[in-house]
């Protein structure tokens, strides 16, 4: 029985085959290619052929992939949308699309209305809910638009408006058509929420291209018998089914699957690690065995959002990262890098660019290529770039610490080998023979999660009911992810007071996780 995880970088696609103790049997690094059916296929036909795996003994297959980020900060393959904002005339003031960049407004349509309703804080309806408009509107756009957002006002306290809104859009526009509510997706704060629902919206193409690209690879490979799985952005998985319903939540799987993966090959559950690639370096915060989510709004394309993320500090140096020597003799390290054309750039494999990777085999920090071609590099240059190398990575760990104590760092990456010996501010610096492809057995270990939020008004119920309410719609969206009833359980469980509201009011977020179904 065996596991095949596989993740699609901007520059690799990497694939890695656990068996069912989580082993790790045979991995590869190949390069991502235009279409992700082909790149998904190399690497699927690498590992597979390495150890001539009999394909029909994976079960399991996981795809992490950055696609849908691409897709927004590329502004390629994108749906219309329409938005059904459920606050009128309480929200007027602040339009949809409200500081949103124009070219991204435009491809999504721009399209809008404001519908009678929503809620104030306490749950009474601010105005009726308006039936009739939300029908007209409906009708209007039939045929107009790939996918709806629907918006109310304090969904988080009643989602009723924003779930007949849905059910009138399956009668109007179709049973399948695409329709993402706010209250499954973002946080408190109303313009956050609505930006995370459109772009959730926007992404149904996308996220069809990537599963049925995965879905073809792995039949072209005949990998027939396995259950097909996309990464979550918090270390967890989902199904294909769930993943067409929240594409949003795939974006930010890339490094998480490397905390995740940085934390089985290190066996640690609190640490910091840093996934250097060919052009960033990503350093994140794992906490109980968890990435640590960002408490701040994530800005994706220029679009500012409240829906859950990574905390993940990224910095410009990677194994490609270019360095320079300027005039005067000091060096100067990036930001800009040769990315997936190092093997053609580098000193070390014939290039005629000086990177980082050069550096680190100058220095007799790795072997990569043919050491010859950098033995010309003067070693003070060398041992320069070495320490600014160095300083990158250590005001980086500094900014992700929680407190000034040394901290143990788990470095994976392909290009962790650019990483000194020794950081200022680390206790010990964790490394496996596997870490290049951490993000692929990230996406193979991971378990179906589940997370859900609402409002709750302690004076008005019991603050056990209100944690077992949450926990309880948190396990439904496990289930609705693939998860096996019998093995969830809560990892995480979160309560904030919001000052600003009477009656004890306080925001409630629970995690699950558990086993494949």
């Amino acid at each position: 029985m065996y596991k095949l995880g596989i993740d699609v970088g901007g520059t690799n696609t990497d694939a890695a085959i656990l068996d069912e103790n989580l082993n790790v049997i045979v991995s590869t690094k190949t390069h991502t290619t235009k279409d992700v059916e082909t790149g998904i296929k190399n690497a699927i036909h690498a590992v597979v052929n390495e150890k001539d795996i009999n394909v029909n003994q994976i079960t399991q297959a996981m795809l992490g992939t950055t696609q849908a980020t691409n897709a927004i900060v590329e502004r390629k393959n994108l749906g219309k949308v329409g938005i059904l904002r459920i606050g009128y005339p309480a929200t007027a003031s602040i339009l949809p699309y409200t500081e949103w960049p124009e070219d991204i407004a435009a491809i999504l349509s721009n399209r809008y209305a404001l519908i009678h309703g929503g809620y104030e804080f306490n749950g009474d309806p601010i105005v009726p809910f308006s039936e009739q408009e939300v029908k007209e509107k409906l009708t209007e756009w039939k045929g107009e638009i790939d996918g709806l957002a629907v918006v109310g006002v304090f969904s988080s306290i009643n989602d009723d408006q924003e779930k007949r809104v849905a059910e009138l859009a399956h009668e109007i526009l179709g049973a399948d058509f695409p329709v993402s509510t706010s209250s499954s997706i973002g946080s408190i704060g109303l313009i956050g929420r609505e930006n995370a629902t459109i772009l959730n919206a926007a992404l149904n193409k996308v996220i069809k291209n990537v599963t049925n690209g995965f879905s073809n690879a792995l039949a072209k490979e005949n990998i027939t018998k396995a259950q097909e799985y996309l990464c979550q952005n918090d270390g967890t998985l989902m199904s294909l089914e769930y993943a067409a319903k929240y594409p949003i939540l795939t974006i930010g799987s890339g490094p998480t699957n490397s905390i995740r993966g940085a934390a089985y090959l290190s066996k640690s559950k609190n640490a910091l690690t840093v996934d250097i690639g060919g052009t960033t370096s990503d350093i994140g915060v794992l906490t109980n065995g968890f990435p640590r989510e960002s408490s701040k709004a994530v800005t994706v394309g220029g679009v500012r959002t409240n829906f859950r993320m990574p905390d993940v500090l990224s910095v410009g140096l990677g194994g490609g990262t270019i360095v320079r020597v300027k005039d005067d003799g000091s060096v100067a390290i990036g930001p800009d890098s040769v990315g997936y054309a190092i093997t053609e750039k580098a000193l070390v494999f014939g290039g005629d660019t000086l990177t980082t990777t050069d550096i680190a085999v100058r220095l007799g920090l790795c072997q990569v290529g043919d050491p010859k071609l950098v033995e010309s590099i003067d070693e003070s240059i060398a041992q320069e770039a070495m320490a600014k190398i160095a300083e990158i990575l250590e005001d980086g760990i500094d900014q992700m610490k929680t407190s000034a104590e040394d901290v143990d760092v788990i470095l994976v990456g392909g290009g962790a080998v650019i990483a000194p010996t020794k950081l200022k501010g680390v206790k010990q610096i964790i490394k496996n023979e596997f870490g290049g492809v951490a993000n692929a057995i990230g996406a193979t270990i991971a378990n179906i999660g589940g997370e859900y939020e609402k409002v709750y008004q302690y004076v008005e119920v019991k603050r056990s009911d209100a944690l077992a309410d949450v926990e309880k719609q948190a396990a439904q969206q496990a289930i609705m992810a693939g998860a096996n009833p019998d093995t969830i359980k809560v990892v995480e469980v979160t309560e904030v007071p919001l000052a600003y509201a009477p009656g004890e009011t306080t925001r409630v977020k629970t995690k699950v996780v558990g086993e494949i179904a």
